[in-house]
């Protein structure tokens, strides 16, 4: 049934260059919850999921897909959407994240999307240099030794355009 909802929600999306990240069909009682997570590179405002959740909503109601009562729920991603895919890189160039590895460490830098030649495997890291004088450097994270990515607030990024 996603796959329907989806394949219903894609033109809509495609008119409003928008990333489908997830369609999920659940809840009881008497209505189900579908529930729609879109975004799109810097990022989607509340007009864009209106007009999605508008088009959806009549589309749905045509094709008579859910029977009896449902609720949509349009929504974007939160800073804690893991970035998997090699579009999720993508959509998120420039963008400050926190790498989680399967070791234990964390390292936040700004994501400088997917690594050439990886097919996906692999995205490029800009961290910022340990102290003061020391540079930033470019490195190459493997996905094979991660266990999460997310998006995140640089502080200290946002301490310093609070002070200008």
């Amino acid at each position: 049934m996603e796959s329907v909802i989806a394949s219903l929600l894609q033109p809509i999306t495609d008119e409003l260059n928008v990333d489908i990240l997830k369609v999920s069909l659940g809840g009881g009682g008497r209505s189900q919850l579908v529930r729609v997570v879109v975004d799109c590179a810097g990022g989607i405002d509340s007009d864009g999921l209106e007009r999605i959740s508008r088009g959806l909503a009549l589309q749905l109601d045509a094709e008579d897909l859910i029977k009896g009562a449902y609720r949509l729920e349009v929504t974007s991603p939160g800073l804690d959407w893991p970035l998997q895919s090699e579009a999720d890189f993508n959509r998120y160039k420039g963008e400050w994240v926190r790498v989680s590895f399967e070791d234990g460490r964390s390292l936040e830098g700004r994501n400088l999307g997917p690594a050439d030649d990886t097919g996906g495997n692999a995205f490029k890291l800009l961290i910022p240099g340990e102290r003061k004088a020391a540079s930033e450097r470019e490195i190459v994270v493997d996905m094979a030794d991660v266990n999460r990515v997310v998006r995140a607030i640089n502080w200290k990024e946002v301490s310093q355009k609070s002070k200008k």
